[in-house]
């Protein structure tokens, strides 16, 4: 391997960890979550929290976890993104008087240790064993560094633990919001308890409780059954499902899969939300040594049948809770086109939903809601109330200019002029609306408008078949140089290549034909040039002169078949004093044109080729903004209900 020496080494901004930590930076809830999951790791059997009641607190996360030693510290917690299946495995650590359990580990990604910086941009770490206690103090910074310890300090202390403090100043959570949360995500294993402020909540009296039942097999042996709606969706599920009790203790895994029988997919949203905990004394003795699960026995595979039988019983009616406010929200939702549909069409409306919602109740609410529209559009195609509604307003006027055009036209035909006029104007009006304006990107708007809009530069350009051989594309390569980059050029009829360089957009493409002189091969015939300023710049002697020689250039690199006639526009918000606006190319005879143009200019001929239609048809674009109409000629995004029939109102 060759040795390498670097000439620069990378930067960090100094907020650069703080973003790079997504929703852990920026919501308590699951910067909490992330540290009490820490603990869990680290076999701890209790979590501490204080959350102070104003700004400028101290906020403090504290547990009798394993602790580490400074040299842990520093390799664990000062590695970015440090990967803590690799180098400690899939399971928590336990403290020595805790050595026979066992769990699952939450960490993987080395990141839910700065959650903290959720509430501020340094903190506080003490951790201690082995008879020793070390304080860090950690702060985020820029360089070569995104976060770097600031200092340390060492002292003796006996036993174990971590706490972890920050002064709150911004995101102060609220107490009770963050205890419900916690207590839900963790409730699984009765050995952990998490207090906040001093307060845990117990299983039967939590807020999240909607029911407990009492189940008994025939044998005698009872269970009592909770169910537990966590409201916000963990983001692991490794801990969801049902979790099995015993004298205080958890006992396996949770999981959605009971004595082989699979009883819900643990992705779905509604396996995600609650949790069941099945508590039974009655089974100790049939508790394996290790606590990892059940030994087989009669009893066990009773208790195992009735719990399944219940939570597949108690999902069924959640599920079916859930169809039906599902069901509800989007018939409301859709209520005013509901109304204006004959009775039949409403039946049928409401007997997809229920169909849709009974065959996929796990469904989202707006891809249902989109189902129930695009069913209602079907019924009013099919009834005709949408046009019959529309014929009813129309002024007596468009009667008659109705009943020509239906008379003279097909509606088929009549159809394909109007949406080709519509797009055009569409296009006019867009650029008339963005153009003047300095922030508007001309790559992503102005371009792809004027693009659409070659018609005006001449009839042979306007076909969507225009040709853009790779002869041309070599040509422009060597013009452009070190400016063009590979992707440049999209092997695409439909599109003209593209070479973006500093402020301007250059659009290349040319028409071809047979050259009649006996060769009978294909050669370029014309080639346009439209190189776009952005919104509101203006063009000068500088920016003609360029044209004038990317023209040059483009006819003398030798990579052109032919002898093409090379048409160039320059097209900018306004054109400077004292600035030829047109200058030829080589004489006798001329081998091209440049020539500088206004978005303005181009509208107002737009308008004129089109006999001045818009402004017979105003209303039509007046309210729409820039940003709408280039939406709508690039097929963007679909069109949007109306505030008023989303409610109704």
């Amino acid at each position: 391997m060759v040795e390498q020496h670097s000439l620069f080494g990378s930067q960090f901004e100094e907020d650069f960890l703080v973003r790079t930590l997504g929703t852990i930076a920026y919501q308590p809830h699951v910067a909490l979550t992330e540290l009490v999951a820490n603990a869990w790791d680290a076999g701890a059997a209790s979590v501490d929290i204080t959350i102070p009641l104003e700004k400028g607190g101290r906020l403090v996360v504290s547990d009798d976890g394993c602790g580490m030693t400074r040299d842990q510290f520093l390799a664990r917690w000062m590695t970015l993104a440090y990967n803590r299946v690799k180098h400690q495995g899939d399971k928590a650590e336990f403290p020595s008087e805790r050595g026979g359990m066992t769990r699952p580990a939450y960490g993987q990604n080395g990141v839910g240790r700065h959650g903290l910086l959720c509430f501020a941009d340094s903190y506080k770490v003490e951790t201690w064993r082995d008879g020793d206690i070390w304080e860090f103090f950690v702060a985020t910074a820029s360089g070569e560094h995104p976060f770097v310890l600031v200092s340390e300090q060492q002292a003796k202390k006996p036993g174990h633990g971590t706490k972890v403090m920050a002064e709150v100043v911004r995101r102060l959570p609220d107490p009770e919001e963050i205890r419900d949360i916690l207590s839900a995500r963790f409730l699984h294993d009765p050995q952990f308890v998490v207090k906040v402020n001093g307060i845990s909540v117990p299983l039967a009296e939590h807020v999240g409780l909607i029911e407990k039942r009492t189940l008994q097999t025939r044998d005698g042996v009872s269970v009592d059954a909770f169910v537990i709606d966590t409201t916000k969706s963990n983001r692991n599920t490794r801990t969801q499902g049902v979790a099995f009790w015993v004298e205080g203790r958890l006992v396996g895994t949770p999981g959605w899969v009971i004595g082989g029988q699979v009883l819900q997919d643990g992705r779905t949203k509604i396996a995600k939300r609650y949790t069941v905990v099945a508590r039974s004394n009655g089974l100790l003795p049939y508790v394996r040594q290790d606590w990892s699960g059940f030994e087989d026995s009669d009893d066990v595979t009773a208790v195992l049948a009735l719990v399944a039988d219940y939570v597949t019983e108690t999902f069924r009616k959640l599920a079916l809770e859930q169809v039906k406010e599902t069901s509800q929200d989007a018939l409301r939702e859709h209520k005013r086109q509901l109304r204006e549909l004959p009775s039949r069409a409403k039946y049928e409306v409401a007997e997809f939903v229920q169909e849709m919602t009974a065959t996929s109740p796990s469904i989202e609410p707006e891809a249902l809601s989109s189902a129930v529209a695009a069913v209602i559009k079907l019924e009013q195609s099919r009834s005709g109330a949408a046009l019959l509604e529309k014929l009813t307003r129309l002024p007596e006027g468009d009667i008659d200019a109705l009943d020509r055009l239906i008379s003279e036209w097909s509606v088929r035909d009549a159809l394909a002029v109007l949406d080709e006029i519509d797009q055009r104007l569409s296009v006019i009006e867009a650029i008339e609306k963005l153009s003047s304006d300095s922030s508007v990107n001309e790559l992503h708007t102005l371009h792809p408008l004027v693009t659409q809009a070659r018609w005006l530069f001449g009839p042979e350009f306007d076909s969507p078949e225009y040709a853009s051989n790779m002869s041309l594309r070599n040509a422009v390569k060597k013009v452009f140089g070190k400016d063009v980059a590979n992707d440049a050029f999209p092997n695409s009829k439909r599109r003209p290549d593209l070479v973006v360089m500093g402020n301007s957009t250059f659009s290349i493409v040319g028409t071809e034909q047979f050259d009649s002189g006996g060769t009978n091969l294909t050669q370029m015939r014309d080639v346009l040039i439209i190189e776009l300023k952005k919104g509101g710049a203006k063009i000068g002697r500088d920016e003609m002169n360029q044209a004038s020689g990317y023209v040059e250039d483009l006819l003398g690199c030798g990579l052109v078949d032919g002898t093409p006639f090379v048409r160039a526009y320059v097209v900018g918000h306004e054109i400077e004093g004292r600035t030829e606006p047109v200058r030829g190319v080589g004489e006798n005879p001329a081998k091209g044109r440049i020539e500088a143009t206004t978005y303005g200019q181009l509208v107002r001929t737009a308008h004129q080729r089109f006999f001045h239609l818009k402004e017979k048809v105003p209303a039509r674009y007046e309210e729409m903004s820039g940003q709408d109409l280039l939406r709508r000629v690039l097929d963007e995004e679909p069109e949007q209900l109306r505030l008023d029939e989303k409610t109704g109102t």
